[in-house]
């Protein structure tokens, strides 16, 4: 248990009663805690602002209560600089193979549909845009400064990039939730919660249906249903073009993440690995997507 969280725990206001806390696992970004209070549960994350990856706590806070009113996330009951504390959910947190049951990737579906296109409702404040392709623009220039062992591969990855942002063309914009790893989701039994809006923010749906079928592995067929599910319409040719090249580029964002994290990340974490798997599942998807469109 680290011994400064805990106490930076106990001291938070929200507190009715005693509290019992235990350490979460999983967060790329973030330490989490579970706390009891006496017949309730939660979740405390620590999490700073983090301009290397683009975190604006503010923007999380505002996403995390508009996902709350439209019934989609936990409740944030509590928040302050560095600290936020959400109702803890009970139930099942997806793994990839979770994601790939058909019902289940259709609930996820009509989650998203809903998430994307209520959430600006109930938005307050400032909100970000999560424009991937001046992410990885962002990324370059760190790695380029930080003079990263990848430095030799930018070029390379920058000309792709370009390519596959003029390809990705025109979009609808949506408010994203950019992250859809397996973790994200949480199962009760009853309905399926999204949680963690680090990277929320305006954005292409492509990116989130993209990002989702990544992380998830997700095979041919089940992406075809996925686009025909999420638009209620088989996908024509010039959207299946579109998707595969923001698929492109999901994959390259998480593997140049992966690369400036290993410059800056003070998590315990093998980012030199996570770099070396999320490069060769970019290649191999980005050499596929040059066969089926160029």
């Amino acid at each position: 248990m680290n011994q400064t969280a805990a106490a930076r725990i106990t001291a938070l206001s929200c507190w009715k009663n005693d509290i019992e806390i235990e350490p979460l696992s999983g967060g790329m970004t973030n330490l989490n805690f579970k706390v009891t209070d006496g017949g309730d549960q939660f979740v405390v994350r620590f999490g700073e602002d983090d301009p290397i990856h683009l975190i604006s706590r503010a923007n999380e806070v505002a996403s995390s209560q508009a996902a709350f009113r439209v019934g989609v996330s936990p409740e944030l009951v509590h928040h302050e600089t560095g600290i936020l504390v959400t109702r803890f959910v009970e139930g099942r947190v997806f793994t990839e193979a979770d994601v790939r049951v058909d019902v289940n990737l259709q609930r996820i579906l009509e989650l998203l549909r809903r998430f994307h296109h209520q959430v600006p409702k109930q938005f307050n404040g400032i909100a970000v845009m999560f424009w991937v392709f001046q992410v990885l623009r962002h990324y370059q220039n760190l790695l380029m400064q930080g003079d990263s062992v990848h430095a030799g591969r930018l070029p390379e990855l920058a000309k792709a990039a370009l390519e596959l942002e003029a390809a990705v063309g025109p979009v609808e914009i949506v408010f994203g939730h950019n992250d859809l790893l397996p973790a994200n989701f949480i199962d009760d039994g009853d309905r399926i919660w999204l949680i963690d809006f680090d990277y929320a923010g305006f954005n292409s749906p492509l990116f989130d249906l993209s990002n989702l079928a990544s992380n998830n592995e997700l095979d041919a067929a089940q992406e075809l249903l996925m686009l025909q599910q999420y638009f209620g319409a088989e996908p024509d040719p010039a959207r299946l073009a579109s998707y595969h090249a923001m698929k492109c580029a999901s994959l390259l964002r998480e593997t140049m993440w992966s690369m400036v994290s290993e410059l800056h990340s003070k998590i315990d974490m093998d980012f030199a690995d996570y770099t070396a798997i999320n490069l060769t599942r970019f290649e191999s998807v980005y050499a596929e997507y040059k066969k089926n469109y160029h």
